[in-house]
């Protein structure tokens, strides 16, 4: 075998013998909106719409994925409040270029003043304020 043949073996076997590393990235949505009112989210990848999705006060969506080779990414639209008037877009999730991400969980909650974010070790942050519309 050639020195290439024997280094691709190599990875592979320390890679395939890791059950962590192919745990995939995870997005979750939470709404902390008062009662009555409406969460609308819709995400799209370079490969996937992933649809309108409404939750209530309370509830919860997520999806979990896998990183490409090239790029990762969810860019997302969510609208609150009456006709759903209050509107944000963001990137929900983004990989590095060239850099596979497995097990990271993003975790977006949705408030009155905006949308805030963490990966779950720390308090959420705002990142976004609503726009009206």
């Amino acid at each position: 075998m050639n020195r290439l043949s024997c280094f691709l073996l190599t990875i592979a076997l320390i890679v395939g013998s890791s059950n962590a590393i192919w745990e995939k990235n995870s997005v979750h949505f939470k709404s902390s909106l008062r009662p009555g009112n409406t969460l609308k989210i819709h995400c799209t990848s370079n490969d996937d719409d992933l649809g309108v999705h409404l939750l209530s006060p309370g509830q919860t969506y997520d999806f979990s994925f896998h990183d490409s080779i090239l790029k990762t990414y969810f860019d997302c639209t969510l609208n609150q409040g009456p006709n759903f008037a209050f509107h944000v877009s963001f990137t929900a999730y983004k990989s590095g270029g060239g850099l596979i991400r497995y097990g990271k969980t993003n975790f977006w909650d949705a408030r009155e003043d905006g949308m805030y974010f963490t990966h779950g070790q720390e308090a959420p942050k705002l990142e976004y304020k609503w726009t009206h519309v």
